[in-house]
């Protein structure tokens, strides 16, 4: 069943769109997530334009992350004083991500700059953690291994400012969180993405969180920053499609729910491994889309986008 979406300019299958949201919705739950890291490159892929996918997903992430939030707080899993520290530097960085999408999009670069940003970054990100999360798991395998520690100590342990986070057991300076989530609004604003894909591993490995209170607490992250920057997007730049953000929520509430039970069901290790074959087969559809010729190699452009 086709339904057209007005500010897309597309007809799409509304199944399709339900499923996208519900597969990206588990995502959420299992990793912590806000997955918008894969909804954007989908939503290209089917046919929407960059900027309507980049703006509009951003509203599916914030109910999945809500959906995911719930399932993990019932747990206890969640550091609500460490997630208010990161959303105070996540709101200021995508305030100033919206505004470099704003200019970027008057230039008419916007599509060249998010796919390019998408390999670089996912690629970056998945090598990364794959090598780390399969060193993890082949440690697990050895007998008589030694313990090791949670977090080593590092150059962020001399920062000022330090707080107590009770959840976390951690003793570390408020600018460490405060500047990730900065970093993370900015992509947020700009890639259309919850950032979790950046936020889980900094928590994990620049923090020092443990795996089970990171995917909650970067969930309360996403809801809020994500809110704000479709706000903005909207106000500023009109790129956001309600019709296709609603289709997309319905499938997402539901699907953060499954993941969240399965993710309970699996150690950290095989998540942080799982995620990372996720990010890379992501970044690979990316750089094709890149290089592959197109069926149409001309194309009207309306608007900016």
């Amino acid at each position: 069943m086709q339904i057209y979406l007005p500010i897309a300019e597309v007809a799409l299958n509304v199944f399709l769109l339900l499923g996208l949201g519900a597969g990206v919705g588990m995502l959420s739950g299992l990793f912590g997530v806000g997955g918008g890291f894969l909804l954007t490159p989908l939503l290209i892929f089917v046919g929407v334009p960059p900027a309507v996918a980049v703006a509009t997903q951003s509203n599916q992430v914030v109910a999945s992350s809500v959906s995911g939030v719930l399932a993990h707080w019932a747990r206890g899993n969640v550091d609500f004083k460490m997630g208010a520290v990161m959303l105070a530097g996540g709101i200021g960085g995508s305030s100033l991500g919206v505004i470099i999408f704003t200019v970027l999009k008057e230039l008419g670069q916007i599509d060249l700059f998010i796919a390019v940003a998408y390999v670089i970054t996912l690629s970056s990100i998945g090598i990364l953690m794959a090598i780390e999360s399969a060193n993890a798991l082949a440690r697990t395998r050895r007998p008589n291994r030694l313990p090791t520690k949670l977090h080593q100590h590092n150059w962020a342990q001399g920062l000022p400012f330090k707080m107590r986070f009770r959840k976390s057991r951690l003793y570390i300076s408020a600018l460490l969180p405060a500047g990730i989530g900065f970093v993370v609004g900015i992509m947020s604003a700009i890639m259309g993405v919850g950032g979790a894909f950046l936020l889980v591993p900094a928590m994990i490995y620049l923090l020092g969180m443990a795996t089970s209170a990171v995917v909650g607490t970067s969930l309360f992250q996403i809801i809020f920053v994500q809110s704000w920057v479709t706000f903005w997007q909207a106000n500023n730049n009109q790129t956001v499609d309600i019709l296709l953000a609603l289709i997309l929520t319905i499938g997402g509430v539901v699907g953060a729910q499954m993941g969240g039970r399965l993710g309970a069901r699996l150690p950290g290790e095989q998540l942080r491994f799982l995620m990372a074959i996720m990010i890379l087969v992501t970044a690979g559809g990316m750089l094709y889309e890149l290089v592959a010729t197109p069926a149409d190699p001309f194309t009207l452009v309306i608007g900016g986008y």
